[in-house]
C-alpha cells in the first residue's frame, strides 16, 4: 500500500492500495500477469461542517473536502452542531439548511445528518422529516443534550425506525473531561437502547475519541444493532481489530470526526483481511444507506 510518488494519495489510490500482498515467486518461476484489483469505494460515516458564525465557513468547507481528496475519502456524512447548546429549533433548523447547502455545493461528495435536540418533541421529530423526506438527508444527528435512554428520545427513535435510517449519537466513557458533559452516552447506554428497540441502527461514535475503548466495545458486543465509527484523535494501537474481534466487522464504520490523518492511518495500519477492510470504509455503511425509506 504504497504511497503515490509526490507523498499524496488520490481517491481512487486510497481505495485500490486495500489489496491483499503478492505472494512471492521464485527466480525460475513466470507469475501471471498482475491484474489491478478494484478500487474501494470510502466513505467517512462522521463528519462535521463548519458552523457560518465562523467567518472562514466557505473556506473550511472546501478545505475539508482538499483533505478528502487528498487522503482518499470519496463520500462524507455530515452535520453541523450549534455552537450554542442545548440548540433551539430554530438553531438546529439553520444548521441543517447549511448542510443541504453544502451538499448542493459538493454534489455527491456530501451527504447530510439531520441534527436536532430531543427536547424540543415536536420540533425535533417535524425536522427529521424535513431533512429526511425534502432535503435527501440520510440520518439523525444527535449530541449530549440526553442521555440516549432517556424517554424524551424514544419518539425520535421510533421515526427513524420507520424511516429506516441510522442515528449517529455521541458517546464517550470517561472517567475525566476538562468540560464536563453530564449527559453523555456510552456503549452501556446503546446497549440498553437497544434492547428497547432493537431494529433501530444506532451508531456509536468515535470509538478513538470517547475514553475507554475497551470498556465501549465489550460493552456493545451482544447488541446487534448498534454499530460503532472508528473515528477520533486518540492513537492507541489495536482498536479497530480489537472491534472486529469482539463485534464483528459487519459493525464497524470508517469514520474521521475531523481527526482525518489520525483516522486514515489507523483504517490503513489496521491488520484486517482485505474482506473485512471493505466492509468497514464503505460496505457497512451502504448497507445502511440502502434500507432509507424514501
Amino acid at each position: 500500500m504504497a504511497l503515490s510518488t509526490s507523498g499524496r494519495m488520490s481517491r481512487r489510490s486510497f481505495g485500490a492500495g486495500f489489496v491483499a500482498a503478492p505472494l512471492s515467486v521464485s527466480a525460475n518461476v513466470n507469475p501471471a500477469p498482475a491484474v489491478p484489483a478494484p478500487a474501494v469505494q470510502v466513505i467517512d460515516a462522521h463528519s462535521h461542517l463548519a458552523h457560518h458564525s465562523n467567518p472562514s465557513w466557505a473556506e473550511a468547507d472546501r478545505q475539508l473536502i482538499e483533505a478528502a481528496d487528498a487522503l482518499g475519502i470519496d463520500q462524507l456524512v455530515c452535520s453541523i452542531l450549534s455552537p450554542r447548546r442545548p440548540a433551539t429549533p430554530e438553531d438546529f433548523r439553520q444548521c441543517n439548511d447549511w448542510v443541504a447547502d453544502a451538499a448542493r455545493r459538493y454534489p455527491g461528495r456530501i451527504l447530510g445528518y439531520c441534527f436536532v435536540n430531543p427536547g424540543y418533541a415536536r420540533d425535533a421529530r417535524d425536522e427529521i422529516d424535513r431533512c429526511i423526506t425534502k432535503l435527501g438527508f440520510v440520518g439523525v444527528k444527535l449530541y449530549n443534550d440526553y442521555v440516549a435512554t432517556e424517554p424524551v428520545l424514544w419518539p425520535l427513535v421510533e421515526r427513524a425506525i420507520e424511516l429506516r435510517i441510522p442515528i449517529l449519537h455521541h458517546a464517550g466513557h470517561t472517567y475525566w473531561l476538562d468540560t464536563p458533559q453530564p449527559r453523555i452516552s456510552d456503549g452501556g447506554t446503546f446497549a440498553e437502547l437497544a434492547k428497547r428497540y432493537p431494529e433501530a441502527m444506532i451508531i456509536c461514535a468515535h470509538i478513538a475519541g470517547g475514553g475507554d475503548w475497551e470498556w465501549t466495545v465489550k460493552a456493545l458486543r451482544n447488541a446487534p444493532s448498534v454499530f460503532i465509527d472508528t473515528s477520533g484523535s486518540v492513537l492507541d494501537e489495536g482498536t479497530v481489530e480489537f472491534a472486529v474481534k469482539v463485534m464483528g466487522a459487519d459493525r464497524v464504520l470508517f469514520g474521521c470526526d475531523m481527526s482525518m490523518t489520525a483516522s486514515v492511518g489507523r483504517i490503513r495500519s489496521a491488520v484486517l483481511s482485505d474482506a473485512d477492510r471493505a466492509k468497514i470504509l464503505s460496505g457497512n455503511m451502504r448497507r445502511i444507506l440502502a434500507r432509507r425509506r424514501a
